[in-house]
């Protein structure tokens, strides 16, 4: 198969793999929990900074375009300008910078979990202000809707995606995939 075709591929199955984790979701009031995150981690580090934001972009221009692949089978426009559309456009900033810093850092525990825990932290970052700017609320009562019931489970989502990114890489590797 050829290399081009064979990368397309990958990207598309980590497209597949967000909208899907993007429904596997606990419903809250203003932002659902759900495991997009753990997706775009997983693209970030596996795939690398700029096909892990590809693949995190095409799965959001999906969305965009109207496909339900957003938590709660959302999509369209209105779900991007809504109040979480701040943390679904962020996962394209976190997907990249995850696998700008695990290009850099390598994939030990410590630096990966390192890696994905600063691309969530800019995801939050991009997200709350976001969703500050549609729901009009403070910053201590946005972070409260938005962040503080997120870390305990981002930090396993963390665990568990460099986990599953040590032991694909060398998968990768073997059907043509470098990974840097």
């Amino acid at each position: 198969m050829d290399q081009n075709l064979r990368k397309y591929c990958v990207c598309a199955v980590f497209t597949a793999l967000c909208a899907i984790c993007s429904q596997i979701q606990i419903p809250l009031p203003m932002v659902p929990i759900n495991l997009a995150l753990f997706a775009v981690n997983l693209a970030g580090a596996l795939l690398g900074a700029k096909p892990g934001a590809v693949s995190v972009a095409a799965y959001v221009l999906l969305g965009a375009l109207g496909a339900p692949v957003f938590a709660g089978f959302a999509g369209g426009m209105q779900a991007i300008a809504g109040q979480t559309g701040g943390y679904i456009l962020g996962y394209i900033l976190a997907a990249s910078l995850v696998g700008w810093l695990r290009a850099r850092w390598g994939i030990g525990w410590l630096r990966l979990c390192a890696a994905m825990a600063l691309g969530t932290a800019v995801c939050y970052a991009f997200g709350t202000v976001w969703f500050m700017a549609v729901t009009r609320m403070g910053l201590w009562a946005s972070l409260a809707y938005c962040v503080f019931p997120f870390l305990a489970g981002d930090a396993v989502k963390i665990a568990l995606a460099t986990t599953l990114t040590r032991r694909l890489a060398l998968p990768l590797r073997a059907i043509g995939w470098e990974i840097h």
